[in-house]
């Protein structure tokens, strides 16, 4: 048995922690003719969210950043599979681009709920495209100030 106890400002919704995007079937037509797909929305639920801190010493929690991190090439995700001449592309609901490893602006801490917005898409990166199934593992952080 092993963990950890830590103090933070908000949980991470269990609905949100683990989460398949289906990003549908594509014709490559549309890849093509687009140079893109449709966006995916998705979410990340922060719960239970508060200003105080343990101990109090050490002040109130003010805001948070998020930071998406997964292989990456330049400011795209890149994926894994079959496919091939396709990218993800990701903003959040601001319409800022997220690039691997490049924690967002910071947020202000509501206290209660928040839902974090966010949309993916599948984006061409320039180069021969091929029909096929892909995938790819992107994971995030919270990190509390």
């Amino acid at each position: 048995m092993n963990g950890e106890i830590v103090d933070t400002a908000c949980a991470i919704d269990t609905e949100s922690r683990d989460q398949t995007i289906d990003m549908g079937v594509i014709p490559t037509s549309e890849i093509r003719q687009l140079g893109k797909a449709p966006s995916k929305p998705f979410s990340i639920r922060l719960i239970d969210c508060r200003w105080e801190r343990y101990p109090s010493s050490k002040g109130e929690w003010q805001s948070f950043a998020v930071t998406f991190d997964g292989p990456a090439d330049g400011d795209f995700f890149t994926v894994d599979g079959d496919a091939r001449g396709v990218q993800l592309a990701m903003h959040d609901e601001y319409g800022t681009q997220i690039i691997a490893g490049k924690e967002l602006p910071k947020r202000d801490i509501v206290p209660g709920d928040m839902t974090l917005n966010y949309e993916l898409q599948l984006v061409t990166n320039n180069q021969s495209l091929r029909a096929g199934t892909y995938y790819t593992l992107l994971r995030f952080k919270v990190d509390y100030y």
